[in-house]
């Protein structure tokens, strides 16, 4: 693996995303939604750096649904235990690549009657956009043709715990996990 991002930079792009989103909310409560569990480290992060009340949900993928097609996954919406009428979401997410996923997501809580839905991501991956949708906040460009895991994403349940974000080359996809 070649290390893409320190865990020292993530830190910093972290703070200055945390920077963003305070300034945006100004103190306003906000209720943050985590999408899937890759985006559980970003999550943890953020909160501790919001100076404001937050309510949190992590959103799952439905099970048994998307099989082996392709696309977005399908996204339980009705698992949410908050009412988020009237108040401000963001949906916190590891790692933006087509945008398909936000691009399900938002219509689904826009009519659950918000103040305003806005999204954060750690990664966007660059040239690979085909949904008509941006994150509002961005933490990183990197490019579109790598793999990358850490700081929660993984390869097939590994990696994921990794403090920093790295590239995954070809063998380590074929390293056999004990």
């Amino acid at each position: 693996m070649k290390v893409l991002l320190t865990q020292e930079q993530l830190s910093e792009g972290i703070r200055r995303l945390g920077e963003q989103i305070q300034q945006r909310y100004q103190g306003k409560p906000l209720t943050l939604i985590g999408v899937f569990s890759g985006s559980v480290m970003l999550l943890a992060d953020l909160i501790r750096l919001l100076d404001m009340p937050l309510r949190i949900e992590v959103l799952e993928e439905r099970r048994g649904l998307r099989g082996d097609r392709p696309g977005p996954p399908a996204i339980n919406i009705d698992q949410l235990r908050c009412d988020v009428e009237g108040r401000h979401v963001l949906l916190v997410d590891d790692i933006y690549a087509t945008g398909q996923t936000l691009w399900e997501l938002v219509p689904q809580l826009d009519e659950l009657n918000p103040a305003s839905v806005h999204s954060v991501v750690l990664l966007r991956k660059q040239g690979m956009q085909t949904a008509p949708l941006s994150p509002n906040f961005v933490g990183f460009e990197i490019p579109g043709d790598v793999y990358v895991v850490g700081y929660g994403l993984d390869y097939q349940d590994r990696y994921r715990n990794l403090p920093y974000l790295a590239v995954l080359e070809p063998q380590d996809k074929e390293a056999r996990w004990p």
